[in-house]
């Protein structure tokens, strides 16, 4: 699947992979910060923004999706980066691509298999009438039965779209609902390993890359440093975006 994307800057090539229910847009801030030194592809992923739609959604799809866009822009070399869902398609990419990457950073997650947290999302997702909706405020207001933080229903529900026929979801609820334990799973390709550079930034209050995952990090990516923001929690980028994007790009200049 070639994929949607937005191209900015110029030089050395740097692609963006957003998290899940997310699109390009949300790494509109590191996009804007890296395209003063870089070209910089920021990408939505399947099933996620404008790219397309498909029943199947697992790492190893979307990373050949991830190359069949960079073979088509004629770009063979490049800095990967992604937060959550799109750091784990970052890995599987950098673990079954090795040639084509020259630095991988992993915005907080870990390449392990993780338990099924977004059930309240989905719900609250699902419950929303799409047929009965008169605004934003209304399925803000649906929404917050389910999901308390208004950051996150803000974030949620930037995949709300209207045309004539009415309000859609630019993402594909149903495969994503129904694929969702393949977004929890992480299953590296057999004997593979990265030994080019890695960086792991993970927020201080987030519990998403965990003491018992440096083993498993460290034996997948051994060239690998970490930094911790503190004050930050999953969506860092969003939260601490200044400091997050001036490690980012020290790490990428170095």
């Amino acid at each position: 699947m070639i994929l949607n994307y937005s191209l900015s800057g110029q030089g050395s090539t740097v692609v963006l992979l957003h998290g899940l229910l997310g699109s390009h847009q949300n790494l509109a801030t590191v996009a804007k910060c890296l395209a003063e030194h870089y070209t910089v592809i920021n990408l939505d992923l399947r099933n996620h923004g404008a790219s397309g739609h498909d029943s199947e959604h697992n790492y190893q799809l979307m990373a050949e999706d991830v190359i069949a866009t960079l073979d088509e822009l004629k770009i063979n070399q490049f800095v990967l980066f992604g937060h959550s869902m799109g750091g784990k398609t970052a890995m599987q990419i950098a673990l079954s691509y090795p040639d084509r990457v020259q630095k991988l950073i992993v915005e907080d997650i870990a390449p392990v298999t993780y338990p099924e947290r977004h059930k309240a999302i989905f719900d609250g997702l699902q419950a929303i009438d799409l047929t009965k909706l008169n605004n934003r405020q209304q399925a803000d207001a649906s929404l917050q039965q389910y999901v308390a933080d208004i950051g996150i229903r803000r974030f949620l529900l930037t995949n709300l779209s209207r045309s004539e026929q009415g309000w859609q979801w630019k993402m594909n609820l149903p495969a994503i609902v129904e694929q969702y334990s393949n977004i929890c799973d992480f299953t590296p390709p057999e004997n593979s390993t990265f030994s080019n550079p890695v960086l792991f930034v993970k927020g201080g209050d987030s519990d998403y890359i965990q003491a018992q995952h440096q083993s498993i990090i460290k034996a997948l990516f051994p060239n690998v440093t970490a930094k911790i923001i503190q004050g930050a929690g999953h969506w860092i980028h969003a939260e601490k975006s200044k400091i997050f994007n001036k490690v980012i790009l020290d790490f990428i200049q170095k």
